[in-house]
């Protein structure tokens, strides 16, 4: 389930950085793709909202195609935490009914509250919260010990240089929009979600480790692969998360193609892998998603 995350992993992790040390740095190429006419460029970039330090993928191509843009898009523009703090009382805070642990099958509730003993965190604690509240925590919580800082995440140094470089830097969407894409979720699709990421917590690591390797390698179908399986569990959660999301993304850039100027995009890479893709969305609107080797 942690392709699923992906939305929150970026707001959410702003509260666990971990301090970063000095280390040689590993040759990353990630895959990049071009949408071009006459006047109009646009570059679509596949991120990792969470890195572990000591990756150069920021180089080469990327760069400039970055270099080349006037116009930075983002999944979201990060809010700071106070903000982020607000969002997540006013959504995920459901003060009356059962207690979620109650709400998790008999089976289940052993496993989540080991999970949680395993952060740090009292599972009482999470005990008002909605059902995809505490599965975004377990996810994210984790991530620090695993050795992954928010502050070696793509977007973190693409929105870096776009503000130093006095770029244009927007957001697809906005912070609360992406909550509220997990709000919106009928409880029981919360609950199975939950489920599922107690069920996968403990190989969330290499499960992580897997797909930054593949996204590093440039390598669009090992991701996809890996991905699609998630899917295949909760394919509702995968259609509001990433499909239908994808969707609208590919009729921005349709819009945004009548428009002259460079434009680039980053957005996290499992919307541009497999068969629901921003790519192919585009093709269904007559647009070509080029691959560019590097």
């Amino acid at each position: 389930m942690l392709n699923f995350l992906r939305p929150a992993l970026a707001a959410l992790a702003l509260a666990i950085a971990a301090p970063a040390h000095a280390q040689a740095l590993k040759d990353a190429d990630p895959a990049l793709w071009v949408v071009e006419d006459a006047d109009t460029t646009i570059y679509l970039f596949g991120t990792v909202h969470v890195l572990k330090p000591g990756l150069s993928w920021f180089d080469e191509a990327v760069w400039a195609a970055f270099n080349q843009s006037d116009q930075i898009m983002l999944e979201m523009i990060e809010p700071d935490q106070a903000t982020m703090a607000g969002m997540i009382m006013k959504l995920a805070v459901n003060p009356a009914g059962p207690a979620l642990t109650d709400k998790l099958p008999a089976e289940k509730r052993p496993a989540y509250t080991k999970a949680l003993a395993d952060l740090g965190i009292p599972a009482a604690s999470l005990d008002r919260f909605d059902p995809w509240f505490a599965a975004v925590t377990l996810s994210v919580a984790g991530l620090p010990k695993l050795g992954y800082n928010p502050e070696s995440g793509a977007e973190r140094t693409i929105s870096a240089a776009a503000k130093a470089a006095g770029k244009k830097l927007e957001g697809l969407e906005t912070a609360e929009q992406q909550l509220g894409y997990f709000d919106s979720l009928p409880e029981p699709l919360q609950i199975q979600f939950l489920v599922s990421t107690v069920d996968e917590f403990p190989k969330m690591g290499s499960e992580l480790d897997k797909m930054v390797a593949s996204w590093a390698a440039g390598d669009p179908e090992s991701l996809a692969a890996l991905l699609n399986e998630g899917m295949r569990e909760t394919p509702e959660i995968g259609k509001r998360l990433l499909s239908d999301r994808n969707a609208r993304w590919a009729e921005w850039i349709e819009q945004r193609m009548q428009t002259p100027g460079n434009v680039f995009i980053a957005v996290g890479a499992g919307h541009l892998a497999g068969r629901d893709s921003v790519q192919a969305w585009l093709a269904k609107r007559k647009l070509s998603a080029k691959h560019i080797r590097y």
